[in-house]
Order: structure tokens, then C-alpha cells, then sequence
């Protein structure tokens, strides 16, 4: 069965302002109308949709090795758990992003410091759950690498919004369908900073993407956002994880 390339990613622009993998990715997406993602849409980007749909996903990483520029990565604050609600968004000319709704870390100087770049972190108890990369649960290779289950919780403090979500990978089914990708092969993201849109881009290896049985979802975080959905996801992928690095802001005109 043949299947749409990866696109190649874009040049990143000098200088490389970060450095980063992310791990044990679990991505979940539900169709929405389309009038729902533009109303969260920065001024100068739509809904970049697929199959006649706007997409809402929660997803959860685990990052590692996070540090400023090319440098090593920085001890303690590089390493955390990240579960974030987003939307995916295109600017007229094409170009390809990412609409963050919230992105919930353990660490409060990260949040901190992305909250006052226009990005709506929010510090949470949150963890991770399931077989780690590298224990070989599976098998050798990077499918090998995907365990027997991922998964991840948060609870925001004061009683706020949580989630747990976990889900059973399939490391001999590629997801490499035309939707998968349209989800998964972003470089970059659309914020607003000091009353203007901003995008952020970043460059990485193709996700190595597979197909993933949703084996538990209790989920409170995407409508927190302002997003209602029901039933289960349509989409269901997880990835062993990519390194990627960040290049130089600009606004858009």
C-alpha cells in the first residue's frame, strides 16, 4: 500500500534558540467544526484542516534533554512531563503551525519563562505511565523501543482540570496515512506576543509513527480549553519520540 511522503522540513532560521527530544509520544485527536478552531486562531493564520474537518489533539511527551541553543542541556529543568491541548492552524502562504490551547509541565520556571513569551503553559502535578523507550519491551529497533503502553495523567492544583489517558502501541503497523501526518508533521507554532502573532519554528527527523489502541481516556483538559468533544478519538498514534531544535521567532506581518 503506498503512502504519502514525509514532508521535508523547512530550514531552520539562525540561530538555534533550543535543543530538545521529545519522548514516548502518545497523540489523540478528535474532529471539530471548523468555526470552533478559527475562534482560537491568532489574527493572520485559519484552521489548517483535513478531510473537511478541524482537529483538536491532546497529547503527551516526555521531554528530555532541553537546553538553550547548542549547549548541553540543562540539569533538572530539561527533563519534565508535558501534556498539551492544541490545534493546527496555516498562514496564507502555506505555512504550517501549531495552536497551543494549554500545555501543562511540572516545572514552574519553565512555565514561567514560556508564559511570559505568549505560551499558555500551566504548572500541574502530571507524570508519566507505561514501559519506557529503550526497555525493549517489544522487541529491537526503534519499534521494539515502544513498549507495551504509554500513558499520561495530570492534575492541576486546587482541584483544576485532569486527565489520564494511556494507550497500547502497535509497533508492527506504521501510521503513516495521509492523516497521521497532516497531525504530527508541524514545524512550528502560532502564539500571540504583545498584541501580535508570532511564530516559533522548529526542525526534526520524521516521527517514527505508529498505530496505538486507546486502552483508557478520562479526559477533562481539552474541554478546560473551551473545545467539547465526544466519544473516543478518531486518531490514536504513538511515537517513540524525535530530537528538534528551535530557530529564530518572527512576527507576522
Amino acid at each position: 500500500m503506498d503512502h504519502d511522503p514525509w514532508p521535508s522540513a523547512p530550514e531552520l532560521p539562525s540561530p538555534v534558540i533550543m535543543d530538545q527530544r521529545w519522548t514516548d509520544a502518545v497523540f489523540l485527536h478528535w474532529r471539530i467544526p471548523d468555526a470552533v478552531a478559527a475562534a482560537f486562531m491568532p489574527p493572520g493564520v485559519a484552521p489548517d484542516n483535513f478531510d473537511g474537518s478541524a482537529w483538536v489533539g491532546l497529547i503527551g511527551f516526555r521531554m528530555e534533554g532541553a537546553g538553550l541553543g547548542r549547549g548541553p542541556a540543562i540539569p533538572y529543568f530539561g527533563n519534565f512531563t508535558e501534556i498539551n491541548v492544541r490545534l493546527y492552524s496555516r498562514e496564507p502562504d502555506g505555512t504550517r503551525g501549531v495552536v497551543f490551547l494549554s500545555l501543562d509541565a511540572t516545572r514552574l520556571a519553565v512555565v514561567l519563562a514560556a508564559r511570559a513569551a505568549g505560551i499558555p503553559y500551566v504548572w500541574s502535578r502530571s507524570g508519566f505511565r507505561g514501559a519506557r523507550a529503550g526497555s525493549g519491551a517489544v522487541g529491537p529497533g526503534p519499534a521494539g523501543r515502544a513498549g507495551r503502553s504509554a500513558g499520561y495523567w495530570v492534575q492541576r492544583f486546587r482541584s483544576g482540570p485532569r486527565t489520564d489517558f494511556a494507550v497500547a502501541p502497535e509497533p508492527d503497523v506504521e501510521a503513516s496515512d495521509p492523516l497521521s501526518l497532516h497531525l504530527t508533521a508541524r514545524f512550528g507554532l502560532h502564539t500571540r506576543f504583545q498584541g501580535r502573532t508570532l511564530y516559533v519554528p522548529n526542525t526534526h527527523q520524521p516521527w517514527p509513527l505508529y498505530r496505538a489502541q486507546l486502552t483508557h481516556c478520562e479526559d477533562q483538559l481539552v474541554a478546560a480549553a473551551g473545545i467539547h468533544v465526544e466519544g473516543p478519538p478518531e486518531s490514536v498514534i504513538f511515537s517513540p519520540g524525535v530530537r528538534t531544535q528551535f530557530g529564530r521567532p518572527r512576527f507576522l506581518e
